[in-house]
């Protein structure tokens, strides 16, 4: 031990050493975090520890960091913090993580228990703070609490539907003997059981005499490590499938029963497919608004399926006529075994056709005019160069860009901000993808609004040397507020000017970091391969138009049956029921 710490003078491990050791006993290598008062304590044990601190520039930074080491590995994230403002500056990250299900451990510590409730120098009751945005929260109160509290916590996390579990350290807890408690162990996790053997062989009778089925996959087919079992039922029943933002990845982008995102940014084919259906098999997905557009009127002539490990989602939104509560991966099997053995459907055969050639005929070009730089053909080129990179976004306008063109080979490697819509998400998350996958590619691509949001990480990058490449898509406005601002709300532009921005790439370069600027599409091919060929962090700042839009786009409370293509002043919204077949 340290000889000049007060646990190696004391000559007894302490709860926070305990603690620290149980991390280990969890298989945590990489913790995120910022030290303070009530928190210090820990991070003395730290230094007689295995585990690998990072310490980023906020709080904030920490629990997005862990966040994004979560989403790319499925291991549980962790992050640490101290009391009062440390604790409340991770409380965004935490709520992200609630949203999008990602399994986290979040450590604060806290004032002495003799002085909770006095209003302690940086007391806060982080406890009822968090309780809306966490699975569970724990606050310590005595030593002998802490085997039971860190095995509830990790098996929490994980169990289920994953999320975020906080645990509040008071500072005498951390200090008080430990000695008398046994080894951590964890926790075991149970797996949701299977659907109901009744239920599956409904669904799969509805199936098979569907004339026009669709699959709906979400996040939940990740979340319930059943990648290769969705595949595989795609395969069986080639029925036509459409993602959402968070599933994307759960097919390969050129699979060919694959139509697209759906929703407000989802592509043409995707959503006309998803209002004609007769069938939808939902896997995994929510029938988030973002989704569904107007509830009311979203695949109105279709039964559903719906198979989810969360029981609670399925009819909540949408009444589901076969419900499959339970193990995604198993469920999936179950289905997948009984198409095969189906007969052959005429029906779906010309619907699956159908689907190709809207498809094709719907999908995206890349040849606008002009010289500027033109963000969706940028980022499509990113996907082809790096096509097994890990790409974290930010969100407005370039998130769903990302999500339009570029093509990932399995949801992990798609990080995004689906259901709280964090700006600031991606920078930080990038680096948790880092350490959770330092031989893999990963790729950051942020807006100028959200960059900004987290920008001090970048200190982090450069003092860890971590070669995340940088995009950094620059309209000089907030794009995604502008772009709602001139369809409706008469281009009344209100607070989404940002032409007064830094110069971001020395920005980059007072950081340590190489950078470079380009404005013409000339410029792409060659800046894209020096990045991505450099060794370690680098950032690509890249100019774009200002008035570039996200197209389709579904109004709010619409159907998606109604997409735009253009301003709807210059151009009516066209209906897809109006289009040929």
């Amino acid at each position: 031990m340290n000889a000049t710490s007060p646990t190696a003078a004391a000559g007894l491990r302490n709860g926070a050493a305990w603690v620290a050791h149980a991390l280990e006993a969890e298989g945590v290598d990489t913790i995120f975090g910022y030290p303070g008062g009530a928190i210090m304590p820990f991070y003395d044990a730290l230094v007689d520890s295995g585990l690998k601190h990072v310490l980023v520039r906020h709080e904030q930074g920490a629990a997005l960091a862990a966040n994004g080491y979560a989403r790319a590995s499925g291991k549980v994230g962790v992050c640490v913090a101290t009391s009062g403002p440390g604790a409340s500056n991770l409380v965004t990250g935490i709520a992200d993580g609630l949203l999008d299900s990602v399994p986290m451990v979040c450590i604060t510590g806290q004032v002495a228990t003799p002085l909770l409730g006095t209003d302690a120098f940086q007391e806060l009751d982080v406890f009822g703070m968090t309780l809306p945005i966490v699975k569970h929260s724990f606050l310590v109160r005595k030593v002998d609490d802490l085997p039971h509290v860190l095995a509830e916590a990790f098996r929490l996390a994980r169990e289920g539907r994953p999320g975020p579990v906080l645990i509040d350290l008071p500072k005498d807890v951390q200090v008080g003997s430990a000695a008398h408690l046994p080894a951590h162990v964890p926790a075991e996790v149970a797996r949701e059981p299977a659907p109901a053997d009744a239920a599956l062989a409904e669904a799969i009778a509805a199936i098979a005499c569907a004339e026009k089925p669709v699959v709906y996959g979400g996040g939940g087919i990740a979340l319930g490590e059943a990648v290769e079992e969705f595949r595989q039922f795609v395969e069986a029943t080639r029925i036509p499938t459409v993602l959402t933002l968070r599933g994307l990845g759960a097919l390969p982008g050129n699979h060919p029963h694959f139509l697209g995102m759906l929703g407000m940014h989802g592509t043409r084919a995707a959503n006309i497919a998803v209002q004609e259906s007769d069938l939808l098999v939902v896997v995994g997905a929510r029938f988030d608004d973002r989704a569904t557009g107007k509830l009311a009127e979203f695949a109105p002539f279709a039964r559903v399926i719906h198979l989810d490990a969360d029981a609670y989602e399925i009819s909540k939104l949408r009444t589901a006529d076969i419900a499959l509560p339970g193990d995604v991966a198993a469920g999936l099997r179950t289905l997948a075994s009984g198409a095969r053995k189906a007969t052959a459907n005429r029906a779906q055969d010309e619907w699956r056709l159908r689907c190709a050639k809207n498809r094709e005929r719907h999908s995206a070009r890349y040849d606008a005019p002009g010289q500027d730089i033109y963000a969706p053909a940028l980022l499509k080129r990113v996907s082809e160069l790096v096509p097994d990179a890990v790409i974290a976004c930010d969100v407005g306008q370039h998130q769903m860009w990302v999500a339009q063109h570029c093509r990932f080979s399995h949801p992990r490697n798609h990080l995004t901000s689906g259901a709280l819509g964090t700006m600031g998400f991606g920078l930080p998350a990038a680096m948790g993808a880092q350490f959770a996958c330092p031989e893999r590619p990963v790729v950051l691509v942020s807006g100028d609004g959200s960059f900004m949001m987290n920008v001090q990480e970048l200190v982090t990058v450069a003092r860890c040397k971590l070669p995340v490449k940088m995009i950094l898509l620059d309209n000089s406005s907030l794009g995604m507020v502008r772009q709602w601002q001139e369809l409706f709300f008469d281009k009344r532009y209100s607070e989404i000017d940002l032409s007064d921005n830094p110069d971001f790439a020395a920005l980059a370069r007072v950081c340590g970091i190489p950078a470079t600027r380009i404005e013409k599409r000339a410029e792409v091919d060659d800046a894209l391969a020096a990045l991505l060929a450099s060794p370690g962090p680098g950032l690509l700042h890249v100019a774009i138009d200002a008035r570039a839009n996200v197209w389709p786009l579904v109004p709010p409370n619409t159907a998606n049956s109604t997409m735009l293509e253009s301003n709807p002043n210059e151009q009516k919204a066209e209906s897809a029921h109006a289009l040929p077949a």
